[in-house]
């Protein structure tokens, strides 16, 4: 078999460990030293799903605009552009400054390039700081960061889970906005949160890729006026 190809590193701030970026015959995966993988570039099903799941139901609204949480290899943000039209913004926060040049660099073409269409705005940092500052200014929220309510890299990503967090999620949705959350896992506890806050909630349970491979967790919750 093809050894992996260790090609650069980055350091998680917040002493959340080192992301490391490999290459196999083709493939890449982000992991985290010493741990798991993160992502891959052949199994991202789930990801789509995370913005197909929530752009698929504000896409016909006016100027629609949208804030992801974690970049990740591009996929949620290059369907969340398929899914929206030429007026859309799609505002990415993303915490790892190395993972936005993996994504201009050898990770661009397999997500289709994202990073490069207009509607496109990054934001360098926590996007728990985007949470805190706006309000009423998005049509969906979607959030990847650090394996869902159950954190793997970096504490102060659970915030983003906690009621505070999730009251910050509501505050900054307009009306009728809608949240959509991956998770490795599901959480029984993380769904009676979200309804606590004042979202309906759903959860569906999603393959990695092709039906097959791990099973993943989006939770749907819309803010209820």
């Amino acid at each position: 078999m093809i050894p992996w190809e260790l090609l650069d590193t980055a350091q998680i701030p917040g002493n959340g460990g080192e992301l490391q970026l490999l290459r196999r015959d083709g493939e890449f995966t982000i992991r985290i030293a010493g741990g798991g993988v993160l992502m891959n570039t052949r199994a991202h099903g789930s990801e789509d799903a995370l913005a197909e799941f929530a752009c698929g139901q504000i896409a016909g609204r006016p100027r629609p605009r949208v804030l992801i949480g974690g970049l990740g290899m591009g996929f949620t943000l290059a369907a969340a552009l398929r899914l929206l039209g030429k007026d859309a913004e799609v505002v990415v926060a993303e915490l790892v400054p190395e993972v936005v040049n993996w994504n201009r660099g050898p990770l661009g073409k397999h997500a289709g390039k994202p990073l490069e269409d207009a509607r496109t705005t990054i934001r360098g940092g926590d996007v728990a700081k985007v949470l805190r500052a706006e309000r009423q200014a998005f049509d969906a929220i979607l959030l990847d960061v650090d394996n869902g309510p159950e954190g793997l890299t970096r504490k102060k990503n659970d915030w983003l889970y906690t009621m505070d967090g999730l009251t910050a999620s509501y505050s900054a949705l307009r009306p009728s906005g809608i949240l959509a959350v991956w998770s490795a896992g599901p959480d029984r506890n993380f769904t009676e949160r979200l309804r606590k806050v004042g979202f309906t909630a759903k959860l569906t349970r999603v393959r990695a890729h092709d039906n097959k491979g791990d099973l993943h967790a989006i939770w749907l919750a819309e803010r209820v006026d």
